[in-house]
């Protein structure tokens, strides 16, 4: 009796560098392991390719979550790479996905380094080589950023250039090497915005002239106040080269500021002379302080309400009136984030009344929680879309297929004329570079696609789990002091609509498996027998 072949899912990812460096490419990576399995009569169950995605974190790799869908499934009995580092380029990243596999008793295997993870010492090599791995990544990291910061000190630029300039060759340079040139058109806008400061001019203020006036960012983006305020700090104006403004900008954000960033005089034009740049600094400066606040106001809701106009999200506003007394009477509303930071040209204020918004919101929820008729029916309602979900994306997913098909028959149509030499290397190179962008965005798309048709919920919700959740939401939001319960809205609420007539429409609320810990902090309520299955988010609106 002959035992049944191991079914094996092969993993393959590159990023955008290697391919270029290593010529690790996905289909080198899979023709290896594909022959790989034929050599030692393996079946091949599913080929799971991320393309041009890093692998410093499993974040956007959706091909990666799709496998370990699949391993929780049994779908396969080993995965198999090219290189550990296909897999994961952090150890931490490694063991966990490594740990994964072995709970759903799936081994690993590395073509190139042919550890087992079956054995102890095969085990330990392989936390070894991911160790090395990481270090591997961290060194080349530390030697890009050595390099980084010696053309800083040198005066030259780094990553993207701000409004205002363009990277062109230099023809006076005998090694080919690039400058930064004024682009005037752009340019303008910038001595605009530093004259309108200067003058005396608010961010909100300036940001409302430029989108009046039809001007757009780099991006072409509508300009908001935080855009104007980057211009404004960017000493890269003045003819100087900041480095290092930000340390551990992947992990840390704007957290990481750096207290004492390089600035030295750099080799490109300035566009901003000394003298503006110093009074613009100098205001910015004086305005630079946390006022007290000037009017009291606990806004529940600021950040969850969309705009009826735009669709962004609405913040805390106000605005003061006399009484015939010449009392001061402040009146507190939500308002279109996207009017406040960008001005007139971009939306309205369609301001709705803060008490009236947060008593509809809290009336509403009260009125579902008291009819067990009316939850009955969303929750029917959200078993039938769950039942049908699966429709439209399959006809996304046959579309970007589509899309893909397209992009890939366009690659083999210019590679044909190339070697025809019926287009020269330097058009081709061009509209390679553009066809790999579309396949990596398609490819990537596919794969969320698929992702979410493997892990959709399909199976009907239990009334008894919606109503105790629900119960249990309203129960801690009439109770906690007012932070807490506004951390919780946001947590539970995913966006509020308003109508045309400033008057709450939907509340969509999403609750994930992950949060019962709000709602059941007793053991008592986690006895339910529905708490014993495994709980998917549930979403729905009232």
């Amino acid at each position: 009796m002959t035992s049944k072949p191991i079914k094996v899912a092969i993993y393959a990812r590159v990023s955008t560098e290697d391919q270029a460096k290593h010529g690790y490419s996905i289909k080198a990576q899979r023709k290896v392991l594909s022959d790989y399995c034929k050599l030692y009569g393996k079946e091949i169950y599913d080929v799971y390719e991320d393309s041009g995605v890093s692998g410093k974190s499993t974040e956007g790799r959706y091909e990666l979550q799709r496998l370990l869908k699949d391993a929780e499934n049994k779908r396969f009995d080993m995965v198999l790479v090219w290189k550990i580092n296909r897999l994961a380029r952090k150890t931490y990243d490694l063991l966990h996905i490594l740990n994964q596999l072995k709970m759903y008793n799936v081994t690993f295997r590395s073509f190139t380094e042919n550890f087992e993870t079956e054995t102890s010492m095969g085990n330990f090599a392989l936390q070894m080589m991911g160790a090395v791995s990481e270090l591997e990544r961290n060194t080349i990291v530390d030697n890009v950023k050595m390099g980084m910061r010696h053309r800083a000190e040198k005066g030259e630029h780094n990553g993207k250039l701000p409004l205002g300039y363009r990277v062109v060759p230099d023809p006076g340079d005998p090694s080919g090497r690039s400058k930064v040139i004024v682009v005037e058109a752009e340019a303008i806008i910038v001595r605009k915005i530093f004259k309108l400061y200067a003058a005396g001019r608010g961010l909100k203020s300036i940001a409302n002239e430029l989108n009046h006036s039809g001007y757009t960012t780099k991006t072409g983006n509508t300009f908001s106040t935080s855009a104007v305020k980057e211009i404004l700090n960017n000493p890269f104006y003045n003819g100087k080269i900041r480095y290092n403004r930000y340390e551990n900008w992947s992990d840390m954000r704007r957290r990481g500021k750096n207290a004492t960033p390089i600035i030295v005089d750099g080799k490109h034009e300035a566009i901003i002379h000394d003298a503006l740049w110093e009074k613009v600094q100098f205001l910015h400066q004086k305005k630079s302080f946390t006022p007290s606040r000037i009017f009291d106001g606990e806004f529940l809701l600021s950040g969850l309400i969309r705009c009826p106009k735009c669709g962004a999200a609405m913040v805390a506003s106000r605005t003061q009136s006399k009484t015939k007394t010449g009392e001061i009477v402040n009146r507190l509303y939500y308002s279109c984030g996207a009017f406040r930071s960008k001005g007139s040209s971009v939306c309205s204020a369609n301001s709705i009344r803060k008490q009236e918004a947060e008593d509809e919101v809290m009336n509403r929820l009260t009125r579902v929680l008291s009819k067990d008729r009316i939850l009955k029916a969303i929750v029917d309602k959200i078993n039938h879309r769950l039942t049908t979900r699966t429709v439209p994306l399959q006809a996304e997913l046959e579309h970007i297929k589509s899309q893909l098909e397209q992009a890939e028959s366009r690659k083999r149509r210019y590679l044909d004329a190339f070697e025809q030499n019926k287009l020269d290397k330097s058009t081709v190179a061009e509209r390679m570079q553009e066809i790999q962008a579309d396949l990596i965005k398609f490819r990537a798309e596919r794969s969320r696609l698929e992702l979410e048709l493997t892990e959709g919920n399909t199976s009907p919700i239990a009334f008894e789990q919606v109503r105790e959740l629900i119960h249990g939401f309203n129960q801690v939001l009439t109770t906690a002091p007012f932070e807490q319960r506004k951390t919780l809205m946001h947590l539970f609420i995913k966006r509020i609509t308003v109508n045309t007539s400033k008057k709450i429409e939907t509340i969509e609320l999403s609750f994930d498996e992950n949060m019962d810990s709000y709602f059941f902090p007793s053991p008592v309520a986690a006895t339910a027998d529905y708490s014993q299955q495994k709980r998917e988010k549930i979403e729905i609106v009232i």
